[in-house]
């Protein structure tokens, strides 16, 4: 039994979320974009994927709930798993794989509808329609992404007249009324003030207690301050991954040690 698959037979009903790529490639057309990835993701943990631009950090992320399956000409060995199954697997459901692994992009994005219409657009397509269940999700969802106290007011007020940092953590509401299991974050700080940046941070750090996180940043700062581990890409490669600390003062690899003291990136 490999590593990855040991670790997803541990995961007990209330630590789900184990993410596990196994020699997992990926090209788009004739150029390949990541070459044989293994990773393993433990629930209720923060990773970071830092990285220069254009080294498959987002690529791997996106492929994780199949987004990047929606592009032409795409195509990937290897695996990657969710307790244990693969989630390539033609078995598996593409709308519930990505209820279970939710995503927020870099740009924040709210439909140009309410508030309230934002969260509750998951649960409807998933089949809820009792009013009072509706409220108590959006209540419950906003609370978690620490939103609530600021948004109870105007629920039926448009998304759009949010800030951009409430809009980003709206996003993450949204994503959270689906009770998922993991959360993946692109860049979801690039475009913040310093302020919404560290309410941000700190809402990661109160849902890892929760959810499985991964986080794609181009902020080394942010990602020694929000992850408890991290995978160093290079060129569509996994040069190195360990815990935040050990890779941030005793990187192993010559190549991580350059990037995260700025030699090059």
């Amino acid at each position: 039994m490999t590593a990855a698959a040991e670790v997803a037979r541990e995961a007990t009903t209330e630590m789900r979320g184990v993410i596990a790529a196994e020699t997992f490639s990926f090209w788009y057309g004739e150029k390949q974009a990541l070459h044989e990835i293994s990773l393993t993701v433990a629930p209720r943990t923060v990773t970071a994927l830092i990285g220069p631009s254009g080294c498959g950090k987002s690529t791997f992320l996106r492929s994780i709930n199949r987004m990047n399956a929606l592009l032409p000409g795409v195509r990937h060995t290897g695996s990657i798993t969710l307790d244990g199954t693969d989630i390539f697997d033609r078995t598996v459901d593409v709308v519930a794989l990505r209820q279970r692994i939710g995503m927020v992009f870099q740009r924040w994005n709210p439909f140009p509808k309410s508030i309230y219409e934002n969260i509750v657009y998951g649960p409807r397509i998933n089949g809820m329609r009792n009013r009072a269940q509706l409220d108590e999700v959006v209540e419950h969802a906003l609370r978690r992404a620490a939103l609530w106290d600021e948004t109870k007011d105007r629920l039926r007020g448009s998304a759009l007249g949010l800030s951009g940092g409430q809009q980003q953590r709206l996003c993450i509401a949204r994503a959270l009324a689906n009770n998922p299991e993991v959360l993946l974050l692109d860049e979801p700080c690039s475009a913040l003030d310093p302020i919404a940046t560290q309410k941000v941070e700190e809402l990661l750090y109160e849902l890892k207690k929760e959810l499985t996180i991964i986080i794609v940043t181009h902020n080394l700062q942010q990602a020694a301050r929000v992850s408890d581990n991290t995978a160093f890409f290079y060129l569509g490669t996994l040069v190195e991954v360990g815990p935040t600390n050990r890779l941030f003062t005793s990187p192993v690899h010559e190549r991580t040690e350059a990037y995260i003291t700025g030699r090059f990136g």
